[in-house]
C-alpha cells in the first residue's frame, strides 16, 4: 500500500512466519521478515527436527539387540556423541538454508535481527537501528522453554534447547516434567546409555493423552530401565563437590545426578517485543489473544503459532499462516480449523493419537463403544522382545462414529496421520469394518476389531475390560 515501506512485516522466522512471508511475497507484495536467532524457528533449529534425529540415534541399541533374533551378528558397538552433534548441526544448517532460499526466491527482504514494535504500523530493526513502516504486521515469534525461575538452583539446570548442544553426554540425568518433551528426552537419553530419571508432579505422565496409553507407556518405560517418580517435584538444586548436582524433592528424596533438565512447559516469546507500544493486548502469561482469523485487538496486527497459545504444533502454525494469507491478502476470509488434530509423541514406543480421549469422549457422549487391542507386533517375535503394541478406537455408540484413535507402538505417528483422514471426515465404525485388511501388518488390527472390548456408560466402564 502506498505510503508504507512494506505491505507486510513478519516478526519471527519460524515455520509459520516463513510460510506467511513467502506466500505473500509470492503475490507480488513487498514483504520483510526479521528473525533474531536462526530461520526455521523452534521446530527446525531446536525442536521437532533435531529431536527426532536424536530419537533415531537412541533406537539403535535395541535394533542391535533385536538383530540377533533374525540371524545377524552385530558385534561390539560404540557411540560417539560428538559425531551425532556434528551430523545434526549439518542437517539443521541445510534446512535453515532452504528456509532462507524460499524467502529470497519469493522476493522477501530478510533481516537477521530482533524486531520490535514502535507503534501499530512501525517496526524497529534492533541490529541496525532502522525503522520501517508496514501496512500489516504479523507476529510469529513462537515460545521459549520455561526456565522455572522460582526454583532455587534453576541456573544449574538445562532446558530442552540446551540438550542439542551439550559438549558431552552426561552419565546420568534427571528430567523434570511429564509432557511430551520430558518423555521424549527421557527415552532419548536412556537409549543413548544415560541413567535416566523422570520426575513429575501429576498422577501419571502425559496428562492430556488417553489413560490406557499413558499407563502402558509408563510401564514400558520402567521395564526398559527408566525410573519414573510421580506426585513429586524438585524443590531445590545444588552443586555437588564431586561435580554434577543434587536435587531435593517434595517427597524427601536427595537425587544425585550429572545433569538436570527442566521440561516444565513453554512461555510465549513476547517479552520486550514492544506490544504495548502498538496497543496489542496480551494474556496473563504473555500470549497474544486473537480472533478466529488470527487478528489481534489491533486491526492491522495479526499473530499465529505458539505465541497465541492455541495449539502449539508446527503444522498448526503453518495452517494458521495459510489462513492468514487468505484472509489478509486474498480477500478470502479463512478460519484455522483446530478440531481433530493428529499428534505424535516420539517416545519409545511411539504414540500416535487423533480425536478424543476416552475420558473426553465420555463427557461428550452418553455411551461409548471401546475397541482395544494389545499385542506383540510381528517385528518383536523373532527378536524375543516382549514389548507390546496398543491400538484403541473410541466410538460413539449412538451413531457409530469413530471419535478417537490412539496407538502406541512402532510407527504410531505414521498411522495417526493416516487415521486422521477418516476420523476428520466423520466416518463411522462400519466403514472401518468394511475395509479389507492388509496382512501381515500391525495396522490391520484397526479394521479387524469387530466387537467392542468394553463400553463406557455415563463415564463408567462396563463389561469385559479386556485385561485392563
Amino acid at each position: 500500500m502506498a505510503g508504507y515501506d512494506f505491505d507486510l512485516f513478519v516478526i519471527g522466522g519460524g515455520s509459520g512466519g516463513v510460510r506467511a512471508g513467502r506466500l505473500v511475497a509470492g503475490l507480488g507484495k513487498k514483504v520483510a521478515i526479521a528473525e533474531e536467532s536462526r530461520y526455521g524457528g523452534t521446530c527446525v533449529i531446536r525442536g521437532c527436527v533435531p529431536k527426532k534425529l536424536f530419537v533415531y540415534a537412541s533406537q539403535f541399541p535395541e535394533h542391535f539387540e533385536d538383530a540377533a533374533g533374525f540371524g545377524w551378528n552385530v558385534g561390539d558397538t560404540t557411540f560417539d556423541w560428538s559425531k551425532l552433534i556434528a551430523a545434526k548441526d549439518a542437517e539443521i544448517a541445510r534446512l535453515e538454508g532452504l528456509y532462507r532460499k524460499g524467502l529470497s526466491n519469493a522476493g522477501a527482504t530478510i533481516f537477521d535481527s530482533r524486531a520490535e514494535l514502535v507503534d501499530s504500523h512501525t517496526v524497529l530493526v534492533r541490529k541496525t537501528g532502522e525503522t520501517f513502516t508496514a501496512d500489516q504486521i504479523l507476529i510469529a515469534v513462537g515460545g521459549r522453554p520455561n526456565p522455572h525461575l522460582a526454583l532455587p538452583g534453576h541456573e544449574l539446570c538445562i532446558v530442552s534447547d540446551d540438550a542439542f548442544h551439550l559438549e558431552k553426554l552426561p552419565g546420568s540425568i534427571l528430567i523434570a516434567g511429564g509432557g511430551y518433551i520430558a518423555v521424549e528426552f527421557a527415552n532419548i537419553f536412556h537409549g543413548l546409555g544415560v541413567e535416566t530419571t523422570l520426575i513429575y508432579r501429576g498422577l501419571e505422565i502425559l496428562s492430556r493423552f488417553d489413560r490406557d496409553i499413558r499407563r502402558h507407556l509408563h510401564q514400558t518405560m520402567e521395564a526398559k530401565g527408566i525410573k519414573i517418580i510421580c506426585k513429586e517435584v524438585i524443590e531445590n538444586v545444588e552443586s555437588r563437590s564431586a561435580g554434577g548436582v543434587v536435587a531435593s524433592t517434595s517427597g524427601g528424596r536427595q537425587l544425585d545426578t550429572d545433569q538436570i533438565m527442566l521440561a516444565l512447559g513453554r512461555n510465549p516469546n513476547t517479552t520486550g517485543l514492544g506490544l504495548e507500544n502498538a496497543g496489542v493486548e496480551t494474556s496473563h502469561n504473555g500470549a497474544i489473544p486473537v480472533d478466529p482469523y488470527s487478528r489481534t485487538n489491533v486491526d492491522n496486527i495479526w499473530a499465529i503459532g505458539d505465541v497465541t497459545n492455541r495449539v502449539e504444533l508446527t503444522p498448526v502454525a503453518i495452517h494458521e499462516a495459510i489462513c492468514f494469507v487468505e484472509t489478509a491478502f486474498r480477500n478470502n476470509p479463512a478460519q484455522p480449523d483446530h478440531e481433530c488434530i493428529a499428534t505424535a509423541v516420539f517416545s519409545q514406543p511411539e504414540i500416535g493419537t487423533v480425536g478424543l480421549t476416552e475420558d473426553a469422549a465420555a463427557e461428550a457422549f452418553g455411551k461409548l463403544d471401546i475397541y482395544r487391542a494389545v499385542f506383540r507386533p510381528m517385528r518383536h517375535t523373532l527378536s524375543g522382545r516382549q514389548e507390546k503394541m496398543m491400538m484403541k478406537l473410541i466410538v460413539s455408540a449412538s451413531d457409530r462414529k469413530v471419535v478417537g484413535a490412539h496407538i502406541m507402538g512402532p510407527d504410531a505417528g505414521e498411522l495417526a496421520q493416516v487415521l486422521a483422514i477418516p476420523i476428520k471426515a466423520g466416518l463411522d465404525k462400519d466403514a472401518f469394518d468394511r475395509t479389507m485388511a492388509v496382512h501381515p501388518t500391525a495396522a490391520e488390527e484397526l479394521v479387524t476389531m469387530y466387537e467392542p472390548t468394553y463400553q463406557v456408560v455415563d463415564g463408567e466402564r462396563v463389561g469385559d475390560l479386556g485385561g485392563i
